[in-house]
């Protein structure tokens, strides 16, 4: 018997680079059909579906609370959502580095504001954040609002307070390796490691996403990266269908946790030849064990 997974998607993923189509065939193979529906189309009737899977929903963070009320909806209609929505709920503001480094996991160092003013930034570089500040939303994806600033820089400086002068934001020193090397993402399906990547910005920018000119490659990351990663998941208490952890090197040779992933990441899946089978058998498992 036949079942039907819906993959969450956007209205318009013109400009994005989606990977999802790769684990049709295997999820087919498995007794799974596969439909595509945006997460703003509010005449889906989700308790029709057997599973629900948050894929390219890359422009949430336009809507945040009504990307979550849609959330909501699904896990209401008794249809397994995947990630479920608590994880969502705990994983959509970017404080829960916070709770990661409360429990022993390495992250890049943050300071969390409620607002910006020239004066608080002005402070930030003077008292050892460092002369390279990174900026960005408590609440984003896909680099949106994100700005690299230097001290010198006065229209950047100003454009970022322009842009946070009512809303809350998280600064960071800026990681080195990214431009020189890049950043990692270790991909997990079922709790399993399933493979990683290498992203690494285009010349003479930060942004490591493809959308933005950024290169990946296929690599195989040491023990001490995985260790790392397996820190941020226990830290989550649950196994996932899927879960990606982003890492960076710092710059004192310590890898460190950037992002935990665990809404809507892109998983590459056109990277290593096997993880398209891996998620189908980890999604026809997660949801045999859900129902």
């Amino acid at each position: 018997m036949s079942r039907t997974c819906v993959f969450l998607t956007m209205e318009d993923p013109e400009g994005f680079f989606v990977y999802d189509q790769l684990t049709f065939e295997p999820l087919r193979e498995l007794g799974w059909n596969v439909l595509e529906i945006p997460w703003t189309d509010s005449g889906a009737r989700w308790k029709d579906f057997d599973a629900v899977v948050i894929r390219s929903t890359w422009d949430y963070q336009n809507a945040p609370e009504r990307f979550m009320e849609t959330l909501n909806e699904i896990e209401d209609s008794g249809t397994p959502l995947f990630n479920p929505l608590r994880i969502c709920q705990w994983n959509l503001d970017k404080h829960y580095l916070q709770d990661l480094r409360g429990r022993g996991v390495p992250t890049v160092p943050t300071k969390w504001l409620k607002c910006l003013d020239e004066d608080r930034l002005a402070e930030l570089f003077s008292n050892g954040s460092g002369s390279r500040l990174v900026v960005k939303p408590t609440i984003g994806a896909n680099s949106d609002g994100l700005f690299v600033l230097d001290a010198d820089d006065a229209a950047q400086c100003a454009a970022a307070v322009m842009e946070y002068s009512t809303r809350p934001l998280m600064v960071q020193p800026f990681i080195q390796s990214i431009t020189a090397k890049g950043e990692y993402s270790l991909f997990y399906f079922g709790g399993s490691y399933s493979h990683a990547i290498l992203k690494q910005p285009k010349q003479g920018d930060f942004r490591v996403q493809e959308e933005h000119g950024g290169t990946i490659q296929a690599t195989t990351v040491s023990e001490s990266l995985k260790q790392v990663a397996a820190l941020a998941l226990n830290a989550v208490g649950e196994t996932l269908l899927y879960a990606r952890v982003d890492i960076v090197i710092l710059d004192d040779g310590s890898p460190a946790v950037t992002e935990l992933e665990l809404i809507e990441p892109s998983l590459y899946f056109s990277y290593d030849d096997d993880s398209p089978r891996r998620f189908a058998e980890a999604l026809n498992r997660t949801a045999k064990h859900a129902n």
